[in-house]
C-alpha cells in the first residue's frame, strides 16, 4: 500500500524536524515546507492526504490561506493548523461563526506548543486510522 502523504508547513524549523520525524517513525511520507509560496507548490505537485499548517507565517492568516487553497483541489483532504496565537495574543483564531467556518475549512486549530501525541492522534482520527493507544489497538 502506498505511504499516507503529509504536509507539514511551520516557519520554525524545529517544529518540521520534530513533525517530520515523528510522522516518519508513525509510517506516513513527509514533505515540508517553511513557508506558503513553497507550500502552494508542493500541494499541487504532492496532493498530500492530511496537511498540517502553521498560522502565522509569512503573513497573519497564512495557516488558512493555505487551507483555503489546498481545499480547491480535493475538499476533503483534512487539514490542521498550528496556532501560537492564542498564546501570543490571548485572543482565540478558532473560527466562531458559521460564517467563518464555511470559509476557514479547517478541520482542527490545535494551539502551540502542541504536544505531539495530541497531534499524532488528531492526524490518525482525520485519516480513518486507528488510534493507538499506550497499548496496542485492538480492532473493534
Amino acid at each position: 500500500m502506498d505511504k499516507m502523504k503529509i504536509l507539514v508547513v511551520d516557519d520554525d524549523p524545529d517544529v518540521v524536524e520534530q513533525l517530520t520525524a515523528t510522522l516518519e517513525a508513525d509510517g506516513f511520507e513527509v514533505f515540508s515546507a517553511t513557508g506558503q509560496d513553497e507550500a502552494e507548490n508542493l500541494i499541487l505537485s504532492v496532493k498530500p492526504s492530511l496537511a498540517v499548517f502553521d498560522l502565522m507565517m509569512e503573513k497573519m492568516d497564512s495557516g488558512f490561506v493555505l487551507c483555503h487553497y489546498l481545499k480547491k483541489l480535493p475538499p476533503e483532504t483534512p487539514v490542521i493548523v498550528l496556532s501560537g496565537a492564542t498564546a501570543a495574543t490571548g485572543i482565540s483564531f478558532a473560527p466562531q461563526s458559521e460564517e467563518a467556518r464555511s470559509w476557514i475549512k479547517v478541520d482542527t486549530l490545535l494551539d502551540k506548543p502542541v504536544r505531539i501525541e495530541q497531534i499524532r492522534s488528531e492526524i490518525r482520527k482525520l485519516l480513518g486510522l486507528p488510534v493507538a493507544t499506550g497499548h496496542h489497538a485492538h480492532a473493534s
